[in-house]
């Protein structure tokens, strides 16, 4: 059969140079190469909603791809299609990037300029991997064809701002409106999601961290389905175990659930460490919670500069909300907005706590009565943020973004198939 090729390159020369070099190479099937890691990323989602069969063996990305970072993009290609082998051509050789590129997710690498034999034995040995995944997934009946899942992440300005509720509230919204959706207790040391929703599990998301191929199966014995249908990945009961998810096993785990559930929600507390900084790293949408007074808004404040500094998220890409508001307070989400410099979410979330304390005492906030005024804001705002299923006739995408020419790519595959 032959070896369907995908190169990513954004350079038309380099484009041409390696699509004649690929045509030239025995069983292979290259088709027209994607221009930017937008593209790239919106065909495979369209092949794999078709099938996993529909995806092509092997993915090519040039090192000058934009405007996401090649490694960047050869990691999310790795976590999203699993069954893709990803080849990275650079002219950088050295034993570090080679590195990189292998924690990245890559399959191989080519160096510039080109050379028939090298690229030959690459290609072939990268398509037998990904043939035998295949068979292997295809056995197991684990293959997700589906695009990929939002990830929106919850972190707190300080303590105590109500993070972890809103978390709760948001998956529970999502999975309630028909979406699957996960739940992840990414606040390592305090977590306390198993006990707003009286859960005991002695499974956590420790349990991933030491696994560098996480398979849809391995995924499942991990989390545990609460009565909801949210399935919940837990923080460590002993929180000094916390160490062991590194910033590069947070990168796997999400992405892994992110390649299972339609919305994934990670509660990342208020102390922002390594695993939640990359969780927020690859959110969809980051949220950070304060509530209007002063300590808390000088937190939030001081949160997205940190990001900044630490090329983390960006203050127009982070979204605050504002929890516990009531209009006789003197700081207003107008005035949170201007000392944040971030976007404030239209639904805030009225202070109200007597609605909550039985709930929360009683570890059942996922009961909390429809009527309730925080409940109402909080599932408002997960329609705000799109986590909610459209209607009939309008469904929600998680990126509107079309590459330019992706249908053409898509139907070069279909044909070549038929």
């Amino acid at each position: 059969m032959p070896t369907r090729i995908l190169p990513a390159v954004g350079d038309a020369d380099a484009a041409r140079s390696l699509t004649t070099l690929l045509s030239q190479l025995p069983d292979a099937e290259p088709v027209p190469p994607v221009t930017d890691s937008t593209q790239l990323v919106d065909t495979l989602a369209r092949l794999a909603a078709e099938s996993v069969d529909e995806l092509p063996e092997v993915v090519i990305v040039h090192e000058r791809i934009g405007p996401v970072p090649a490694l960047e993009l050869v990691r999310e290609v790795a976590l999203r299609f699993p069954a893709v082998g990803v080849i990275l051509v650079t002219t950088d050789a050295g034993p570090g990037l080679f590195s990189a590129a292998m924690d990245a997710g890559a399959r191989g690498l080519v160096t510039l300029p080109l050379g028939y034999e090298d690229l030959a034995h690459r290609v072939q040995a990268v398509a037998q991997w990904s043939v035998g995944v295949r068979r292997h997934l295809g056995h197991g009946g684990d293959v997700f064809t589906g695009v990929g899942g939002t990830v929106v992440t919850v972190s707190g300005a300080k303590g105590g701002v109500g993070t972890t509720l809103l978390a709760v509230q948001l998956a529970l919204a999502a999975q309630a409106s028909g979406r699957p959706t996960a739940l992840v207790d990414m606040d390592l040391q305090a977590g306390d999601i198993a006990s707003f929703l009286d859960v005991q599990f002695r499974r956590s998301v420790v349990d991933l961290a030491a696994i560098t191929d996480i398979s849809p199966r391995i995924l499942d014995e991990a989390v545990f389905r609460h009565d909801t249908g949210v399935a919940l990945l837990l923080a460590p009961g002993e929180g000094e175990r916390g160490e062991e998810v590194t910033d590069r096993a947070a990168r796997q785990i999400v992405g892994a659930l992110r390649s299972r559930y339609e919305v994934v929600v990670v509660d990342c507390g208020a102390q922002l460490g390594g695993a939640g900084a990359a969780a927020v790293e690859m959110a969809d949408r980051a949220l950070l919670v304060t509530t209007p007074d002063v300590v808390a808004v000088r937190g939030a404040k001081r949160a997205v500069r940190m990001w900044d500094r630490l090329q983390i998220r960006k203050a127009e890409e982070t979204t605050v909300v504002v929890n516990r508001h009531s209009r006789g307070t003197e700081i207003q989400p107008a005035l949170v907005q201007k000392i944040t410099g971030t976007p404030v979410a239209t639904t805030v979330i009225p202070a109200n706590f007597k609605e909550l304390q039985s709930a929360v005492d009683a570890g059942r906030v996922h009961a909390l009565d429809g009527k309730s005024t925080v409940r109402q804001a909080m599932w408002a705002l997960a329609g705000e943020l799109g986590l909610v299923r459209a209607p009939e006739g309008s469904q929600h995408r998680r990126s509107g973004r079309v590459g330019r020419g992706g249908d053409r790519v898509s139907a070069g595959f279909r044909r070549r198939r038929e």
